[in-house]
């Protein structure tokens, strides 16, 4: 049953993060930021990742392990709309002028990798 609500809860997520592509795609490429060489490298860098993400097996793989790998797979999930977002909010630095909207306005060093102490 949790393993359910996991997997349920990552799928209602993963539809909240549009793809960096896609979210550069929406920023406004009349801006003086839009030429720079920080915008060309943070959308060369977004449509690396959006390659990425379509050659990854995705849920077809989760089904392959059986079903007690789902957790395994709506962690990977959550990485890849974490990972989203914060491509999506660089990108948003270097190609736009404009302030973070609500949904980037976050501290990426909630995302970082957190230390883990074995005993």
């Amino acid at each position: 049953m949790r393993i359910a609500a996991v997997v349920a809860l990552s799928a209602a997520v993963a539809g909240c993060v549009s793809s960096p592509v896609d979210y550069g795609a929406s920023l406004s490429q009349q801006d003086p930021k839009w030429a720079s060489p920080q915008c060309q490298q943070a959308r060369t860098a977004a449509a690396d990742y959006a390659q990425r993400e379509k050659d990854h097996p995705g849920w077809g793989f989760g089904v392959l392990l059986g079903p007690y790998s789902m957790g395994m797979v709506a962690a990977v999930k959550e990485h890849e709309q974490q990972r989203r977002r914060l491509l999506a909010r660089q990108m948003h630095l270097q190609c736009s002028s404009q302030p973070l909207p609500k949904e980037l306005d976050f501290d990426p060093a909630t995302y970082a990798p957190k230390k883990t102490h074995y005993p």
